[in-house]
């Protein structure tokens, strides 16, 4: 198997890298993530994927570097992780009124061959509506301060959810099917 390296520190990417049967390492991007939303999101987060990618690659002698971004929108306004508890609070009251859209883009460098491989995934998300002492409760559970939009999907606050229009493992922060296709083009065999 071809070696793999993942431009994102992030715990939940990891995770569904493993689910995947994926033998890879990590090496964190020193890219600042652009979220200022000044085209379409779509654009926005590939270009965020393929400059970490780009980042981590130009630091690797061979191998396959995988560079993710996501984003959450509710309307034209970007949702990131929150500043605090109040911010989280008024983030998952604006979250069950409205439903929220995920874009994550995808970017693969195959250093050997110098080929690389841009896409992105959006997934449409309804939320049932939320009172504040849910929202307290879950608070109480979980901390959603390293959670854009305030919430894990995977975990509790998967209570949450009414519906999702799209790929679930995008909404987690790596669309799988996605992913799979793109190692594919790549050359990488995950049944290998």
């Amino acid at each position: 198997m071809r070696k793999i390296i993942l431009a994102s520190g992030s715990k939940a990417r990891q995770k569904l890298l493993k689910q995947m049967g994926l033998k890879f390492t990590v090496s964190r991007s020193s890219v600042i993530e652009c979220h200022a939303l000044r085209g379409s999101a779509s654009r926005l987060v590939m270009k965020n994927a393929m400059d970490k990618a780009r980042d981590v690659a130009k630091h690797c002698r061979s191998g396959i570097v995988i560079g993710a971004d996501t984003l959450v929108l509710v309307g034209n306004k970007v949702i990131g992780k929150p500043r605090n508890l109040k911010d989280a609070h008024r983030t998952l009251k604006l979250l069950s009124r409205k439903p929220q859209l995920v874009y994550s883009g995808l970017a693969l460098i195959d250093i050997d061959s110098n080929k690389r491989y841009l896409d992105y995934e959006k997934t449409k998300v309804y939320m049932y509506k939320l009172s504040d002492g849910d929202i307290r409760n879950y608070f109480k559970k979980t901390s959603p301060l390293d959670k854009a939009g305030s919430f894990d999907i995977q975990g509790m606050g998967g209570i949450f959810i009414d519906r999702i229009e799209g790929c679930f493992y995008n909404v987690v922060g790596l669309p799988l099917a996605k992913l799979a296709v793109m190692l594919r083009r790549a050359g990488v065999d995950l049944f290998e």
